[in-house]
């Protein structure tokens, strides 16, 4: 036992260590770094603090009356900052004769939170603090020297990546951090006992993964496992239960994705018509081996794709809750894999969120699992004393 809780204060330390070295590093980033999907994020936060909620969802560039997105595409040195018709991911919507931005408004609405100019680094700050948090968590709950190390490393792991890939895409940072809130809440629906099953838990789980998709829209493949999962449990056994858990997570990922409906009502003129347009970087699906290729000469990215396939595995060979949350995972892993492979563009961080996301939930199922194995346990041996 002082073997486990040495073990767990030298993991704390180092969690620390990984913290302050990224917050470091995050007190000098540049907002102004080159990137233009930043600036339309910024733009986003900058319309919401100036107009408010509900007005703030209205991205029309004839609203940069006060020159804002001039200002930040003059700052790091675009060519046509002063032409509107060249500004960069923003879109012409024929419905509405807007020029507006692409993408969806849920990490503009979470900048907002933060004063202009000093929003960046302290959004990343804030959901590090809160990975670490997780990773704390998931380190208490281990009981043995084996969970403590898986834990601990894996606390590691996703502290780390908080700057590198993350950094790579605004989008990412509230993305990993609502994927390790999901892991917890899934592990705590599946890993339970099977003639138990906590319906409720299926709201926040859907909600949270609707939210995801107003950060980034490919987000939505991250609750695509779970569709399919509840949809072959309830073809399987036809219940009223499952008809309801079905149904309490769809209006809550429903309920979830409305800012996004409400941007492409207001932006595009209807719900149902996307920001995205023409854009060129928007392409059809077409399976190509050189796009598996990139994906397979990132280590990083290949690491934790294995990873997450070999616990999977591993888990389909254990008790009946541990083997479903290995169901859900791998059914999820398949269908963003499969998104993502046949999508002609590889970057370094597109399946850091499905690869988070497994990996969380594995790890919360295993500690969940040896926590109400030991429960009964550590009882009677309270009785016999």
């Amino acid at each position: 036992m002082k073997k486990i809780h040495t073990s767990k204060a030298f993991f704390v330390v180092l969690f620390l260590a990984v913290l302050v070295g990224h917050f470091w590093t995050m007190m000098r980033w540049n907002e102004a770094r080159g990137v233009y999907d930043d600036i339309c994020y910024l733009r986003q936060a900058h319309l919401f603090q100036r107009f408010g909620l509900v007005e703030g969802f209205d991205t029309s560039l004839t609203r940069d009356d006060d020159g804002y997105q001039k200002a930040k595409l003059k700052e790091i040195g675009y060519p046509d900052w002063n032409d509107t018709t060249a500004a960069p991911c923003h879109n012409l919507m024929p419905a509405t004769g807007k020029v507006v931005i692409q993408y969806p408004p849920g990490v503009g609405l979470v900048l907002a939170l933060f004063p202009p100019g000093h929003q960046v680094a302290p959004m990343y700050m804030l959901a590090t603090i809160v990975v670490l948090g997780f990773a704390l968590f998931a380190l208490s709950l281990a009981r043995s020297m084996r969970l403590v190390l898986m834990a601990g490393t894996f606390g590691c792991l996703a502290i780390y990546l908080m700057v590198n890939p993350v950094k790579a895409s605004y989008s990412m940072a509230p993305t990993v951090v609502v994927c390790a809130l999901v892991g917890c809440l899934t592990a705590r629906w599946l890993a339970g006992p099977r003639s138990q099953p906590n319906i409720w838990l299926l709201a926040p789980i859907g909600f949270l993964l609707g939210l995801t998709v107003d950060f980034r829209l490919a987000n939505l493949f991250l609750a695509s496992g779970y569709g399919l999962f509840l949809l072959v449990a309830f073809l399987a056994k036809r219940t009223m239960s499952r008809f309801l858990q079905g149904l309490v997570f769809g209006v809550a990922l429903l309920a979830g994705v409305i800012p996004t409906i409400v941007s492409y009502a207001v932006n595009a003129g209807s719900p149902f018509a996307s920001t995205y347009g023409n854009n060129p970087d928007v392409r059809p699906l077409d399976f190509s081996f050189a796009v598996v290729r990139d994906y397979l000469a990132d280590p990083l990215q290949t690491l934790l794709i294995v990873i997450g396939i070999a616990g999977s595995i591993w888990l389909l060979r254990q008790a009946n809750g541990i083997r479903r949350v290995a169901l859900l995972t791998i059914a999820n892993l398949a269908l963003n894999l499969a998104f993502f492979f046949t999508y002609p563009i590889a970057t370094p961080y597109y399946t850091i969120p499905i690869s988070l996301l497994t990996l969380w939930t594995l790890l919360f199922a295993v500690l969940f699992q040896e926590a109400s194995e030991g429960a009964p346990e550590a009882a009677a041996s309270a009785t016999a004393r």
